[in-house]
């Protein structure tokens, strides 16, 4: 019978075994053996997978915490057994971690031992009759389109930084890109004359956005007017930062906090609000579920079906807020 990881479940697996696997060094090393496999595994998934770099290093983190909590019971990687995987979750329950963050991990030795199985280097898969604890999805947060429209107006446009987010936040919230998407942009990927912008979403799948009016007008002056002013030498990308380099995520972060803030918005605003304000407005204005997946670059249809709860939970909010009997 497949086992089902809920909080008391992983907590009660856990209670025979709770003070063992405690890492006394977070750096304990691992076996040279162990480390190969990582690698190799993370090589799979950049390679095979086309997972971002983020991600994958966030599973070898994982993965690296499993191996220091087995060096501990005296056992390694190859030789783990459901019940030490169980109890491992289990601990971090009982430290404070959250049912997601258990999933995250477990979704991380799930990929880890099925490359195991498939290399032959285990017979049997210890996670295959294990599951991932129930988690309620939480509705994205988004803005309304008023808020939207606050935030575009924050940049002051008299200056090429100003110019340069204004552009960046035009092109975000007009065509939903993801925020690695937007600042890996590279020149030859807008084509102004089609109106047209080309990415590599997950998985390195490419797809084809149109641009919107105010999208390409502001796009098309920052490429005009402010990217010759902050270009040093030459650069393929579309949006550079002040010493001429492309764009991070975590700078274009904190513009669009400190954006925010200008605008008045008092919500935990990051870039992919943006792009969840994207796809809600459009399902509010009755746009095809399918279209919207095809703009996000959804693999499935199921994912973007989100945002109609999105929608439906505004228009009780508006009915709540303005009916005489809300």
């Amino acid at each position: 019978m497949i086992e089902s990881m809920t909080e008391q479940q992983l907590s009660s697996a856990s209670s025979k075994v709770k003070n063992k696997g405690k890492a006394k060094d977070k750096q304990t090393p691992l076996s040279a053996q162990e480390r190969r496999l990582l690698l190799q595994f993370s090589d799979m998934l950049l390679v095979e997978r086309g997972l971002s770099p983020h991600t994958v290093s966030a599973y070898d983190s994982d993965l690296k915490q499993f191996a220091r909590y087995l060096k501990e019971l005296n056992t390694v990687l190859l030789k783990a057994t459901r019940a030490d995987i169980m109890n491992f979750l289990g601990d971090r329950v009982l430290a404070g971690r959250s049912a997601r963050s258990a999933a995250r991990m477990l979704s991380a030795l799930k990929r880890f031992y099925n490359f195991m199985l498939r290399e032959r280097q285990i017979e049997l898969d210890p996670t295959v009759l294990i599951d991932a604890p129930s988690i309620g999805r939480p509705l994205p947060l988004t803005l309304t389109e008023s808020e939207v429209r606050a935030l575009l107006r924050a940049p002051v446009t008299s200056t090429d930084l100003g110019l340069r987010d204004r552009a960046m936040l035009e092109l975000l919230y007009g065509c939903g890109l993801r925020v690695s998407e937007l600042v890996g942009l590279h020149v030859d990927q807008v084509n102004f004359r089609q109106g047209l912008i080309r990415v590599w979403g997950k998985g390195n799948k490419e797809r084809m956005i149109p641009l919107g009016e105010a999208a390409m007008d502001w796009a098309q002056r920052y490429s005009t007017n402010a990217r010759p002013n902050l270009l040093k030498g030459s650069s393929e990308s579309l949006f550079l930062s002040l010493r001429g380099r492309a764009m991070t995520r975590q700078s274009f972060w904190h513009r669009v906090k400190a954006h925010g803030l200008s605008a008045g918005i008092r919500v935990d605003l990051s870039p992919h609000t943006l792009r969840h304000a994207f796809a809600t407005h459009l399902v509010n204005h009755d746009a095809d579920l399918r279209v919207v997946q095809l703009l996000l670059g959804h693999s499935n249809l199921s994912t973007t079906q989100i945002y109609t709860h999105v929608a439906r939970e505004r228009l009780k909010s508006l009915h709540q807020a303005h009916h005489p009997r809300g």
